[in-house]
């Protein structure tokens, strides 16, 4: 079945949801049996919402998968070329089959023109300018704080500057005296934490060229790194990890007036928000957080929940969209412009073998990593309900 199928069976199974609670709830409350009923129809229409954002997610990953990724290095980099760590990645594709080639040899004797100039001290490889983006694009996918936040390329400690206060205007009467007022300024600092992963591969799988290494190389990593890393975007303490957007002291503002879900604490954690940030504002929360919102209805019957017609767009509430992640905590929901959200990528990422750790098992090891942080740089951009 094809994802326009699937939203639509979706609508479908939710209208139907909608006119069964319309038809049988007596005072908006439904008999032992018509709640079963019920909850079997919500189930289904969660199951669709599943096998939905499945589909979505094996399209993204088929699509990666169908770029041509090899080329056969034939030639030396040119000489002339300006002797730096940058300069010496000549030619990203003859880098990138020469990557491959050492990998399913296990970097022994390896002479190839793409990858003679290239490693370092400690016997590592730098990833490669295409093995970067890539790995960044893996994390797109599968991180939704990425795909919200605003991602910065840092080469040391970066300072943000805000504005703390501003001048007011003031009306005066006629030979009244200006009052000077002060313009106030804070930062906040974007440091760099570090975050590792390591993986063993066999021998016979690093030799098998029917394999596609390359991809399950940066998949494997990509995932590891984009679970870590969204859960310290979301939950970190800024103690040798990034600081989450849920952070109770340098995270979002948290909307202490109300602590439970309901329809009238939704509206208000939508309007305590400052009307320019709702322009590009959205809800954050935990799948199971949705199940329950999903329930609520305005003061004229009408579900704040609207699922999405379209493929490709979200679900909304109160018609902003809703992203959802694993790692949102139960007890929450932020609501707000996610972009001041400021990731910093420090650097790029490395990438070694560890050639010797599992020689006797047969195995080899490999290792990425990456420094990053992350802050809130504006909390009261992102207003956080808490719930009891």
């Amino acid at each position: 079945m094809s994802i326009k199928d699937l939203i639509e069976k979706r609508a479908k199974a939710w209208e139907a949801a909608k006119d069964f609670t319309n038809t049988h709830a007596k005072d908006g409350v439904l008999s032992a049996e018509d709640t079963a009923t019920y909850e079997k129809m919500e189930n289904e229409i969660s199951d669709l919402t599943k096998a939905i954002e499945r589909e979505q997610r094996a399209a993204e990953v088929e699509a990666m998968l169908a770029k041509p990724i090899d080329t056969p290095a034939v030639s030396k980099p040119e000489s002339g070329v300006k002797d730096t760590k940058a300069a010496r990645i000549v030619d990203t594709e003859e880098y990138k089959a020469a990557m491959c080639r050492a990998l399913r040899t296990n970097f022994s004797n390896v002479a190839i023109d793409g990858m003679n100039e290239s490693t370092d001290s400690e016997g590592g490889y730098l990833v490669p300018t295409e093995y970067d983006r890539r790995l960044i694009d893996v994390l797109n996918e599968a991180n939704v704080v990425r795909s919200m936040a605003t991602v910065i390329r840092t080469s040391g400690e970066r300072k943000i500057n805000i504005a703390a206060n501003k001048p007011a205007a003031a009306w005066l009467d006629e030979g009244e005296a200006l009052t000077f007022g002060e313009a106030t300024f804070s930062q906040i600092t974007l440091d760099a934490f570090k975050l590792a992963v390591a993986i063993k591969v066999t021998e016979e799988l690093l030799y098998d060229s029917v394999i596609d290494l390359e991809s399950f190389i940066i998949k494997a990593f990509g995932d590891a790194l984009a679970n870590a890393e969204e859960d310290a975007f979301l939950n970190g303490d800024g103690s040798g990890k990034p600081t989450g957007i849920f952070d109770t002291t340098n995270g979002g503002h948290y909307n202490t007036a109300a602590n439970s879900i309901k329809t009238d604490n939704v509206i208000d954690l939508v309007y305590a928000l400052k009307r320019p940030y709702r322009a590009r504002a959205q809800f954050l929360m935990k799948d199971s957080t949705v199940a329950a919102l999903r329930k609520l209805k305005d003061a004229t019957g009408n579900y704040l929940w609207q699922p999405s017609m379209v493929a490709g767009e979200p679900d909304r509430i109160l018609g902003y969209p809703v992203k959802t992640s694993a790692y949102a905590p139960e007890d929450k929901i932020a609501f707000g412009d996610f972009s001041y959200y400021n990731i910093g990528d420090r650097g790029s990422r490395s990438f070694k073998p560890l050639r010797e750790l599992f020689a006797g098992n047969g195995m080899i090891g490999y290792v990425a990593k990456e420094r990053v942080d992350g802050k809130v740089v504006l909390a009261e951009a992102i207003q956080i309900l808490p719930i009891t």
